[in-house]
């Protein structure tokens, strides 16, 4: 089954932007419920992720691939499976419905729809954190489609569902996230002076999957 340019377009708006009113939304509510132990609204901002991921790319990833990503999609283009003009598109489509989900996430809690994050998240530690972060999503979602296609919604929910706890980051591992959050002030906002270093590390991180995966699961010939 095939979907038009149209219809892939929309499934990354609207599958970017419920992504992002994931985060946003459960961040602030679990901030609001957690009476001010970060480690409970941290669980709940992760469980809520992660869920949110199996269900968004079993639905989405039929129509459009379920990329949510501008590095997954510019990854996929490098392996041929997206053509340049239609990669571009998706990576607006992705923008737009990542801000839409923001300001949908703050509309539903009554919050100031327009927002600047003051959330510093700066330093090495962190820059190198969603290096590992991107790094390890590239190689969840390589590895799956290759091995595991079927499972490929799980594997990167359960993968973003640990890397929120084990990197020092909570695991953007996303452009388009990052830019977003960036518009929220609030438990999973990242002040704009953060956001180039995590741009920086989420770009070492994917190219790096991508050139070690590409070796990886390149198959030799068997000589007879």
């Amino acid at each position: 089954m095939s979907f038009t340019p149209a219809r892939s377009l929309m499934a990354e708006v609207l599958g970017t932007a419920l992504l992002l009113a994931i985060v946003i939304g459960s961040g602030i509510m679990g901030e609001q419920l957690a009476g001010g132990n970060t480690a409970i609204a941290l669980l709940g901002n992760t469980l809520a992720t992660g869920a949110g991921l199996v269900m968004l790319i079993t639905v989405f990833g039929p129509i459009s691939g379920a990329h949510f990503n501008p590095l997954v999609t510019l990854i996929f283009m490098a392996r041929r499976e997206i053509g340049l003009g239609l990669a571009l598109a998706y990576i607006l489509a992705q923008l737009i419905g990542a801000v839409l989900g923001v300001w949908s996430a703050h509309a539903m809690f009554g919050e100031p729809i327009l927002q600047v994050s003051a959330k510093l998240r700066d330093g090495p530690s962190q820059v190198f954190a969603e290096a590992v972060a991107t790094f390890g999503l590239i190689a969840a979602i390589l590895g799956s489609v290759r091995f595991r296609p079927e499972s490929t919604p799980w594997i990167v929910g359960l993968y973003i569902t640990a890397a929120y706890w084990f990197t020092a980051s909570t695991s953007f591992a996303n452009p388009a996230v990052t830019l977003a959050r960036s518009l929220s002030n609030t438990f999973a906002g990242i002040a704009p002076h953060s956001i180039l270093g995590f741009l920086a590390g989420q770009s070492a991180g994917a190219i790096t999957a991508y050139l070690v995966f590409a070796w990886l699961l390149r198959q030799d010939a068997v000589r007879a």
